[in-house]
C-alpha cells in the first residue's frame, strides 16, 4: 500500500470505510471469505468481469488495513490463502445489508431501464 507522506486526517467516519472498503470488488471478496478461507484463483473465477491484477491489488488492500489476512503455505508450487480476521467478520452485517438492499432495489432499476 502505498505511504503518505502527509499523514491522512480522518474528518467523518465514513472516510474511513470508504478506505477501507472502496474498491470495486472488494464488498465481493469479503462476501466470498465469510464461507472460509479462498485462494486467489478461486477469487477470481467467483468474481466475473475482475482482471488478476485488480484482485490482487484489492486484496493487498485489504490485507493492509487488517481485514483478511493471508496464509503461504511451504509447498511446491507455493499455495496461498486469504481468511477474515476479526475486524473482516465485523464488516461482514454491512456487506450483507448491502447485499439485501440491492436484492430489494433491483426489479426498480430493471424496471426504470426497460420503460
Amino acid at each position: 500500500m502505498y505511504t503518505r507522506k502527509i499523514p491522512r486526517l480522518y474528518n467523518c467516519s465514513l472516510e474511513v470505510t470508504m478506505e477501507v472498503m472502496g474498491g470495486k470488488w472488494k464488498p465481493f471478496i469479503i462476501c466470498y471469505l465469510q464461507h472460509g478461507p479462498k485462494r486467489p484463483s478461486e477469487l477470481l473465477k467467483m468474481i466475473n468481469g475482475a482482471s488478476k491484477r485488480v484482485i490482487s491489488q484489492q486484496l493487498k488492500e485489504l490485507e493492509d488495513h487488517d481485514i483478511i489476512t493471508k496464509n503461504v503455505y511451504a509447498e511446491v508450487p507455493v499455495r496461498t490463502e486469504y481468511y477474515l480476521t476479526e475486524y473482516g467478520r465485523e464488516l461482514l452485517p454491512v456487506v450483507l445489508m448491502m447485499e439485501q438492499w440491492g436484492r430489494k432495489y433491483q426489479p426498480h432499476l430493471e424496471n426504470k431501464r426497460t420503460a
